[in-house]
């Protein structure tokens, strides 16, 4: 099975459309365009965050959820692994990451999202 999140628009108009039949009426885009004006989105740093640690030819290596906490892992084509972990829960989160035998312990705050490189 799959769980994932699709960006379906990267850009929407003030009426948030287009929409797909049956879908969701109030998401939004990266961003939001209305005349000559552009609104960044939750969205647009979400994509720009990941995409500054994450370059293109990365291997997605793991992803797990548990309680509030997701976490997803990546390995570059340079052999680094990168692993963001958001905290979707409202109090601050203890939590360790392990790899090859080895582990650190970290903590997000509530609603944080970390990036971890080696």
């Amino acid at each position: 099975w799959s769980r994932n999140a699709l960006e379906w628009n990267l850009a929407n108009d003030a009426s948030f459309g287009p929409h797909t039949t049956g879908g969701c009426s109030t998401c939004k885009g990266a961003l939001t365009i209305n005349g000559s004006s552009i609104q960044r989105n939750v969205a647009y740093y979400i994509i720009a965050h990941a995409a500054k640690f994450v370059p293109a030819g990365s291997v997605r290596i793991g992803s797990n959820v548990s309680g509030d906490l997701q976490t997803v892992a990546f390995k570059t084509p340079a052999g680094k692994k990168v692993l963001i972990a958001e905290n979707n829960g409202g109090t601050d989160i203890v939590f360790n990451i392990k790899f090859n035998g080895k582990w650190v312990i970290a903590s997000l705050p509530a609603g944080g999202v970390g990036t971890y490189i080696w």
